[in-house]
């Protein structure tokens, strides 16, 4: 079941988040690459005192299309999802995020679309209003949103160029090597894709049969290795990305 999360009333926050604490921001594993990369110790520390550590379970969600926004939050661990629902009541996945990715709306009214957890994953959300008063104050935290608000439009804009002309084969190669870069493989090379073969075949506009024709073809061409129901080893990336880019 999916559970709301209320910073303002700790009630209705779940057992396992606990606030974050110097000593979490000195052991982050993403605080370099982290919304807060760029601010000093102490102003870094300030921060997480304002926030939670949340722990996921995959299909929570955290954050619900249309609703007010109240919580924004960094990425630590796990991978989630970004939905909206179309006119027929369909779900439409417009993003996936990542470990160090922030989520959430700073400065907005209203969630633009739901995010839920597709693994097990760990947030460091934050109250909105008091993220945004700390923003207000911290010019490095701003610019870092900039950043992010210019690196998010530049990947819409490849994302555009994917579905609008490129074939099935390369719609599947792009997608493997994104998720070679963002997920980290096993000591035997295996990354294990956190979205379904349907949930690949609705991101990339494509059917669920052509996505798996796709991946087996890839598979005999000794391209990539699919390994159980969602493991992948991507044993020619050079080969791979010729398949994306090719015209």
């Amino acid at each position: 079941m999916d559970m709301r999360f209320d910073m303002a009333q700790n009630a209705a926050l779940p057992t396992m988040a606990r606030a974050c604490g110097g000593q979490s921001c000195d052991s982050c594993v993403v605080r370099d690459h982290a919304i807060c990369a760029d601010l000093s110790d102490p102003d870094r520390n300030a921060l997480s005192r304002i926030g939670r550590r949340v722990a996921l379970h995959a299909g929570q969600t955290v954050m619900w299309e249309g609703d007010d926004s109240t919580v924004v939050a960094n990425v630590i661990e796990g991978t989630l999802k970004l939905a909206t629902s179309t006119g027929d009541g369909r779900e439409q996945i417009v993003g996936v995020v990542y470990a160090s990715d922030f989520i959430g709306r700073p400065f907005g009214a209203r969630t633009p679309h739901s995010v839920t957890a597709l693994t097990d994953a760990r947030l460091c959300l934050f109250p909105r209003g008091a993220f945004d008063g700390f923003a207000m104050r911290h010019g490095e935290l701003q610019h870092r949103l900039l950043q992010r608000t210019l690196d998010d439009l530049d990947r819409t804009r490849a994302w555009m160029l994917l579905l609008g002309r490129k074939t099935a084969r390369e719609k599947v190669a792009t997608f493997l090597l994104d998720m070679g870069r963002r997920l980290r493989a096993d000591s035997d090379g295996v990354i294990e894709l956190p979205l379904s073969r349907q949930q690949i075949a609705d991101i990339l506009g494509i059917t669920i049969e052509t996505v798996s024709r796709q991946m087996t073809e890839m598979k005999r061409a000794g391209v990539i290795d699919l390994i159980g129901r969602r493991g992948v080893r991507l044993v020619d990336k050079a080969a791979l990305e010729r398949l994306a880019d090719a015209d």
